[in-house]
Formats: structure tokens, sequence, C-alpha cells
């Protein structure tokens, strides 16, 4: 059983002992932290207020509730929107002129696993200098809860899928008459969790007929709730047998998303973010970003278009910091996270499929010939574990020297690019792992760069 304890918020498995797992206590603790953070971050203000979403995870009802009552409990009025996804909340956010809010999801964990997500009022995840004053206030507990005739109020909401629909119907770029006009079929694997209700209803917005699959919002989850490859085999087949143009997958919290291709065949998460990329440069040219770890193809299609591309740190926050300096059109991460400031600044499967479906419509050409028109790239993602005491920071900066003559960035572990394909090291700040991320024109060859760059560790690292 697991707790992590990080500046975006906590995360760990159901049950088991305090301090050890993600209990009952360990929930009050993280709530009533954030919302003395928020209490200190606002002096001045008599009344403050947050909004709270849940995806729809067996634990999502019990910890939702924990944290809502726990805010009420400082003094905090709650807005809660139930079962919700992660952009919804985000959205949410700045349309309720709330101080905070709170999203219950564990994102693409399994069952077993919950996690508290925080936002600031702007709707979007704090940063490192913020997440740690939380977690300080968490360690000292000198929590300082309202008297009776002071506590917040707790109100629901039910209509925000329809107000975020709303609003992603609304971006000039989102052609509705297009997509309705191209008379799309579509499967949508939504892992049993809320993108079961969400995109099912976008898509019946936009004129698309939708064949649902796992879209029940229990929190059982069919398989694996990552989106990648291995866990997509049902919808694939799915999609050949109903003749549909396309698959739409997302994680349980709806951040996160993947595109089967007509023959069943997988678009490819780095490969969403790219397709939405090269439609709204196509019409509004600009800047991008994402991390060092996504596709280089992102890179190319941002020049193809007279723009300029720069990658971030790992992590939706570090992204989110770059896309602002640099005043970008589109960025995100290769995980399938759009983000579209014309929107909000975080990662949002709705905002991705109605530009992904305007993209295709207005092409006219198949998902699968879509895709073919992109650079192929190729990545394999591996890791080596290594023993407590081999210093990890050493061989990393070993290995940055080790190829000085090449592009090297160290931001974010270090990252080495060639002039056809690269390898990102990054290490665990759990445990004694390097992570190995390499990507290449083929596959053979991102797989054997990975080999090579393992070996080379070993030897540093005299295993």
């Amino acid at each position: 059983m697991t707790l992590i304890k990080s500046i975006s918020g906590i995360r760990g498995t159901i049950g088991g002992k305090t301090d050890d797992n993600l209990t009952p206590l360990d929930a009050v603790k993280f709530a009533s932290a954030y919302g003395v953070w928020l209490i200190k971050r606002n002096p001045s203000k008599k009344q403050l207020k947050v909004i709270i979403g849940r995806d729809a995870r067996i634990s999502g009802k019990m910890i939702s509730s924990l944290v809502s009552n726990t805010l009420v409990g400082l003094g905090i009025d709650v807005i809660d929107l139930g079962l919700s996804t992660t952009p919804t909340v985000e959205v949410a956010v700045p349309l309720e002129k709330a101080d905070g809010g709170i999203i219950v999801t564990a994102s693409h964990n399994p069952k077993q696993w919950n996690a508290l997500k925080l936002l600031n009022e702007a709707g979007e995840f704090l940063n490192a200098e913020e997440g740690n004053i939380i977690l300080e206030i968490a360690a000292d507990q000198n929590f300082d809860y309202a008297e009776v005739d002071h506590l917040g109020t707790y109100s629901k909401c039910k209509d925000y899928f329809e107000k975020h629909i709303n609003e992603v119907l609304n971006l000039p770029l989102v052609d509705v008459e297009a997509i309705k006009n191209a008379g799309f079929k579509v499967v949508v694997d939504a892992v049993n969790s809320t993108g079961g209700i969400a995109i099912p209803q976008l898509l019946e917005a936009l004129g698309v007929e939708c064949i649902k699959l796992y879209c029940e919002p229990n929190g059982e989850f069919p398989h694996n709730p990552e989106p990648l490859p291995e866990n997509l085999q049902e919808i694939a087949k799915l999609v050949v047998a109903e003749g549909a143009d396309l698959g739409i997958v997302v994680d349980p919290d709806v951040d996160r998303l993947a595109i089967v291709n007509e023959d069943g065949s997988m678009f490819g998460e780095e490969y969403t973010l790219v397709a939405c990329a090269d439609y709204v440069l196509s019409k509004t040219p600009g800047n991008t970003v994402s991390n060092l770890s996504s596709s280089r193809a992102l890179r190319d299609v941002t020049r193809k278009h007279g723009g300029s591309y720069e990658a971030s740190a790992v992590g939706e926050v570090n992204v989110v910091q770059l896309m602002k300096k640099n005043k970008v059109i589109i960025g995100g991460e290769g995980n399938g996270g759009i983000i579209y400031p014309s929107a909000h600044y975080g990662r949002d499967s709705l905002v991705g499929v109605a530009l992904f479906l305007s993209h295709l419509a207005q092409l006219k050409i198949s998902c699968k010939a879509l895709r073919d028109s992109y650079p192929a790239y190729f990545m394999s993602k591996n890791k080596i574990q290594l023993t407590p005491q081999i210093d990890v920071d050493a061989i990393l900066s070993t290995m940055a020297a080790n190829y000085k003559n090449e592009d090297i960035s160290t931001i974010d572990g270090v990252k080495i690019d060639f002039e056809s394909e690269w390898v990102h090291l990054r290490k665990s700040n759990t445990e004694p792992i390097i992570r190995i991320y390499t990507e290449s024109k083929s596959q053979q060859a991102a797989d054997a760069l990975a080999q090579r760059i393992i070996e080379e560790i070993k030897v540093i690292a005299m295993l």
C-alpha cells in the first residue's frame, strides 16, 4: 500500500494505516492543509469558495464527502459538481469565481487508488512553491477550524458537463457544422468512469453517432485504465466490427485522449497532440510546447507552420508555465494531454475531441490517412533498477558529460538529442530507478538505442 505526497497533491491506495495509505484521516489532513493555505492566501476575503468534483472510482464518494465537509469545517463554501472530470472542474473554478478547486481522482491509476488534485483560483494546478507550503501545513497539523456560526455552506451543481460542453462548442476553431456534415460514427471507451457521461454528451451535441463501450460510470474499470495500446484491444476490434470512423479513449478523469483508427490500428497517444496542433496552427500560426519526453513530431509540425517549439520539464504545471512564457497557441503532453489556452490552461479531452474531429471533417480523409500524413516516430519506454547506494545524480551527470558534443538538456534529468533520435533519462523521486525514454525512426532503432544506453549506465554504475 502506498501514500505519495507531492507538490501536486496527495495520491495513495485506499485502506490500511494512516500516513501509509489514503485513509479518511489522511484525506481530512490534506484537505485541511489546502483550506488553511487558501485562507492565508486570501487574508482580506471574508468568504472563500471551492469547487469539488470526482471521477467514478468506487472510493470517490467517500473521499469527496470527507474533503467537502473538512472545507466546510474551516468556514469555506463548497460547490460539489459530483461526478465530473478534471477539465470540467478546471473550467468551473473561474466561471464560478471560486478561490480554488479539488478533483478527487487518481487519473490513470487502478481502482484501489485515489487522490486529491489541487487547483488555484484560475483552475490551474499549483506550482512547486505553493505545493510545498501545503505539505508543510499538513506536516504541522496546526489547523484552526471555524466556530458553529461561521461554518461554510455546501451546495450541489449538476449541470457543469453542459456548461463545459458549451464552452467547447463556442471555441472559434471548433467547426460544429463540418463535424455534423461528416456523419461520423465513433466508438467510445471511457473505462466506466465519467468520460462515459461527458464524451457521449459532447458527441451528441456535435451530431456524431456514438457507440458506447464501458461508459457506465460505476468505477469498475474493465481493463487497465491507462490508455495505452496493450489496454485497447477490445475497442480496436469493435471499431472494425461496427464500421466506425474512429475510436475515442479517455482515462478515468478525462484529461488524456487516445484515438483508434478505422482499421483498429492505434493513432498513437503521442500523435493526438500532433494532430490537434496541426489543425490549430493551420488556422492560427504560432508556437508550441510539450515536455521533454514527448514526440519530436510536434516540433516538426510546428516548424511546418512557421512556428517555434520548446520542451519543458515533465509535469503539466511545467508545461503550462512555459506555454505562458512563450505565449504559445497550443501545447500539452505526449500522453494524449491537449492544452489549448483559448479554452483554459489544462489538459482537456473534450477540447481535444472537438479539435480533432474538426480537423478530420475539414480534410475529408480517414483517420488512418491523417495519421500516415505525419512524420513516423517510434518510442521505447524502459527503466533500470539500481541499488539504493548508487548515486543516481552522479550517473546522470556522467552521461551528460559523455555526450557533451550532442544537443543536451538538463532541466529535467538528461535529454540527449541526436540528429534522428533522442533519449531522455529521468530519475524517480521515490525509488532508485532511472527511466529511459527513447525515440527514433523505427521501433527497432528506438529499442536498440534504449538498450545501448542501459548498457552504458550499467558500466558507469558498475552493475
